[in-house]
């Protein structure tokens, strides 16, 4: 039987669906040797509480117009994990499964020493699949040996994790040259992000795009049931 492979930028605490992709997926490759983007997803996400919506974001250090790539982007503020956890506390205190989840939280951030964005990221990463149950590998980028660019790039991890299958997010096909994949024999998946079943979320209206914090707060052990890829 065929492997699947995800190779996706690492996000802070991210949504449902990037969890959800890497679920459908064996191999998910953190590609963390590729130019940090400021005002993006790497370092930040949103929470919903009762009354608003707010970004909770990592400090970190930035290098202006010169290159600096994710896996070497450092933390600027050693106290945003106490300034993070006080913020969730507050946003989540009425949340139905708050006192069910709010050890594990707490323990998360407070067991959270790293200097390295990536390493930050990764660190949560684990924490998460290991709380959802998803059991796909996880590896980095910058192990994998290739010269290539881009596109070839991508296949080459591939190939290297002996996968015939590739998944990536739908706005890829804006930029992915697919005859790349399909001369190496590996299949191009675009991932389907909608079809997501709401759950009682704090505040007025729903909002499907907030970190997958939100949903292990207010779904607790269930969370997983609001996913489509973990059985």
């Amino acid at each position: 039987m065929g492997k699947k492979a995800i190779i996706t930028q690492s996000n802070y605490i991210p949504w449902k669906g990037y969890f959800d992709a890497i679920a459908a997926c064996d191999y998910f490759v953190i590609y963390d040797d590729v130019q940090y983007t400021r005002r993006d997803w790497r370092n930040r996400n949103v929470i919903k509480g009762p009354a608003s919506e707010k970004w909770l974001t990592i400090p970190v250090e930035v290098k202006g117009k010169y290159e600096q790539k994710i896996n070497k982007t450092v933390i600027a503020d050693n106290n945003w994990t106490e300034q993070h956890l006080k913020t969730l506390n507050s946003f989540y205190l009425k949340a139905t499964h708050y006192t069910e989840v709010n050890e594990w939280v707490n323990n998360l951030y407070q067991n959270c020493n790293f200097q390295l964005l990536t390493e930050v990221n990764q660190y949560f990463l684990e924490a998460i699949f290991e709380f959802l149950g998803i059991k796909t590998k996880i590896f980095r980028s910058e192990n994998f040996i290739t010269n290539a660019e881009r596109n070839l790039r991508l296949a080459e991890i591939c190939q290297q994790l002996n996968a015939d299958e590739y998944h990536t997010g739908a706005a890829a096909k804006n930029y992915l040259d697919e005859t790349v994949f399909t001369a190496k024999g590996i299949k191009i998946n675009y991932i389907d992000n909608s079809g997501y079943k709401e759950y009682l979320q704090l505040g007025n209206g729903f909002n499907h795009n907030v970190t997958i914090l939100d949903l292990i707060y207010n779904t607790g052990t269930d969370a997983p049931e609001y996913l489509k890829n973990i059985k």
